[in-house]
């Protein structure tokens, strides 16, 4: 992706180093992400917002590398904002800017702690989106999706839940799951397979302005492949059971930020209507 290092976004907060919610270590994380999976509920969230901690910290070198992927995701995050603010104007709506938080391994959110090995995540209650840049090193090194453009879909779809939480949209799928708890799964995903579709309409943005260089679409895709619901199931019990998904298949995912990409609209995104899975 074509970007220049600049000023540091004023909507990024840097916590990395500090450890802000209690510690369930990585073995304990993989085994309830497993569970969640498996049982079709999310135990990692209870957890979390049940846990304390004194907020040890704990000091860690960053290196240069690091810090040009700060950078980067900040770059991201100020690029994100400008194309929304400008999809948002043209509909006289004023879009207000989501937050992001760096941290390390653990970190206190208006959800609840977080850790990193449940990913990057978005919470509604802050406006938030929180990122472990470990997960970047995981992406490449596990998942097989490399590539600077990859990492910006992540970020991306993060901010995708964002313009859903200020849409409204979040608000009522909450409220829908309450009212249809037999298909608490299914909305998960298609509340995710829009957040993917939103990261589909930036990245259709940057491609306008030839921000993108040759093979980052094809990388972006290798991410959302990647992190499929169908794939993490196989890898991790070996099983793929399609009534437990909360984010969709790989093949579900690359097809709605393809359309985002390809069409930059937001009304092709309701990944709510009828036959649109």
């Amino acid at each position: 992706m074509r970007w220049t290092p600049g000023k540091r976004s004023a909507n990024l907060r840097d916590l990395r180093g500090t450890s802000g919610g209690a510690k369930l270590g990585v073995g304990g994380t993989v085994i309830l992400l497993v569970l969640s999976l498996v049982f079709g509920k999310d135990l990692l969230s209870g957890f979390g917002q049940g846990a304390a901690s004194s907020g040890a910290q704990s000091e860690r070198a960053s290196s240069p590398e690091e810090e040009r992927l700060v950078d980067f995701v900040s770059f991201v995050l100020d690029d994100t904002e400008a194309v929304w603010t400008q999809v948002f104007s043209q509909t006289g709506q004023r879009y207000p800017a989501p937050q992001l938080t760096l941290f390390t391994d653990s970190v206190r959110s208006g959800c609840g702690v977080g850790e990193s090995a449940m990913g990057p995540f978005y919470c509604p209650a802050d406006r938030t989106a929180y990122v472990d840049l470990g997960f970047y090193r995981e992406l490449k090194a596990r998942f097989g999706a490399p590539g600077d453009f990859a990492q910006a879909y992540v970020l991306a779809h993060e901010i995708g839940h964002h313009v859903q939480n200020v849409l409204g949209i979040e608000r009522k799928l909450r409220q829908l799951q309450a009212a249809r708890p037999s298909e608490k799964n299914a909305l998960s995903v298609r509340m995710e397979l829009q957040a993917d579709c939103f990261a589909g309409v930036w990245a259709h943005s940057t491609a306008k302005r030839d921000l993108l260089d040759a093979g980052d679409a094809e990388e972006a895709l290798r991410a959302a492949s990647a992190i499929g619901d169908d794939r993490l199931q196989k890898a991790a019990t070996g099983r793929v059971n399609p009534e437990t998904w909360t984010h969709g298949s790989s093949a579900q995912r690359v097809a709605w930020f393809k359309r985002g990409m390809q069409g930059g609209r937001v009304e092709d995104c309701d990944t709510f209507a009828e036959g649109s899975r």
